[in-house]
Parts: C-alpha cells; structure tokens; sequence
C-alpha cells in the first residue's frame, strides 16, 4: 500500500492475537513498528518475527490505562525513531458477565483499558502528530458497538464510545493533517476463539452471512489500507469488517 514504508507504527496489544496480526503486516509494507503490551515474552516473540522480516522493531511494556505510561513511551517512539506517524489502537480486554452478575470493578476494569486506555494513547499521540502536521489514528470498535450483545453491557458501552471518539476526534484533528477512523471487527478467529467448542464455533459461522469467521490478517489489512495515503481522505468513518453480520 501506498506511504507505510518507513512510517513509524505503535500497535497497543501488539503482542498476540488481532495486534501481532497487524504488527506484523506493516511490517511487511515497511513500516518501523512499535508494540505496546503487557506481555513481555509475546511481544519479545512479535518483535523477532518482525526483525527477521529485516524491519526495525521495538517492544515497549506499556499499561494504557496509566496516562503516565503512555505518556513516557510515546516520548520513547519519538526519541528512538524521530517521528510517530501511525497510532493503532487495539489493546482491549472484556470481562464478561450479565447486567445482573457485573460488579463496579468488571464495569470498571474494561472502561478503564477499552476507553480510557484508548484516550491515553490518542492523547499522546495526537499531540505529537499535530506537531508534525501528519497522522493516523485508528480505533478498534466492534460489531458489538452497533447491535450489542449478551452479557457485554461492559464492553459494548466502550466500543461504542468509542465510535463517537473517533468521529469526534476526527472533526478536531483533520485540518491538522491527523485523520482518525475506526474498525468495527465481527468474529473473528484468534487463537483464544479457536479453543472454543466445534458446536459453539458453528453457531458463530451460521450467523454470518459468508458462513464463516473472519481472519486477523484481515482486520490487519484494514488497518494498513486506513494509515496508507490510499485512505487519505477517509476521515471520521467506522469500517466493519464482519463478513455482513450486521446487515
């Protein structure tokens, strides 16, 4: 894709699943990434698999709800690479259970890394970019932002917050030469969905109407497509890539 080469990439929950994915095709468009993760030995491995690509890579162990945290490591990006081009925010977590069953620390817990983690990280970023007069900041939604979902009251309240940050944002930054989008992912097959049942996992295809579960190489390729100067003009939009199951 167009302008990625060479363009300085932090993937938040870079280590695994969706974030390694996307790490690691910008890799191979030639972006220098950064991965930002709590897990150190995956992020080491997601770091090596990157470098034997022959890009430049680094790991920084960042929790994103700490606006101290992301304050320094942003500051890290700049100081090791000179510049902070492409910010991908995918880092999030759930803690499933009823409106009945959620606690205040369940609730707490996915606000504090799903919405205030993502409000960390976009601050800072975007503080640098606007300095630069370039940028792309990409939000990770969820289908479950648009219809909902059983036992996510948690989870589906910040990802659809977060689609009325991204729209906002994108209102503020764009003449500042920062677009910032979102993607709302379906189902899609990580290692962590895989190790659920056969029957549960036939459930999920049936819903959907491409009768099967998406790959994390394609909401990769969605965000690489949105930081490359082929989306140039895409600016406060929300792209679902869930194989038509919201429609």
């Amino acid at each position: 894709m167009k302008g990625l080469k060479d363009k300085v990439v932090v993937v938040t929950g870079g280590a695994d699943g969706i974030g390694k994915a996307t790490a690691l095709r910008f890799a191979q468009e030639g972006a220098k990434v950064v991965v930002w993760d709590l897990n150190e030995a995956k992020g080491a491995e997601t770091i090596a698999e990157i470098k034997a690509l022959g890009v430049e890579a680094t790991f920084i162990k960042v929790n994103t709800s700490k606006f101290v945290e992301v304050e320094r490591a942003s500051q890290q990006v700049v100081e090791q690479f000179g510049r902070y081009d492409v910010l991908i925010n995918n880092a999030g977590i759930t803690r499933d259970a009823t409106l009945k069953k959620m606690t205040p620390d369940l609730w707490q817990q996915v606000i504090d890394v799903n919405l205030t983690g993502v409000f960390n990280c976009a601050k800072c970023a975007a503080d640098i970019m606007v300095e630069q007069n370039w940028g792309r900041i990409i939000n990770a939604s969820s289908v479950v932002a648009l219809y909902g979902n059983f036992g996510q009251t948690n989870y589906a309240a910040t990802k659809a917050g977060l689609v009325g940050m991204t729209k906002t944002m994108a209102k503020e930054l764009g003449k500042k030469g920062v677009t910032v989008n979102a993607v709302a992912p379906g189902f899609i097959l990580t290692e962590m969905v895989k190790k659920m049942p056969a029957e549960v996992l036939k459930s999920m295809e049936d819903k959907v109407p491409v009768r099967r579960l998406g790959l994390p190489e394609e909401i990769a390729a969605t965000y690489a497509f949105l930081a490359s100067d082929d989306a140039a003009y895409i600016n406060g939009t929300v792209i679902s890539v869930d194989g038509g199951i919201t429609i």
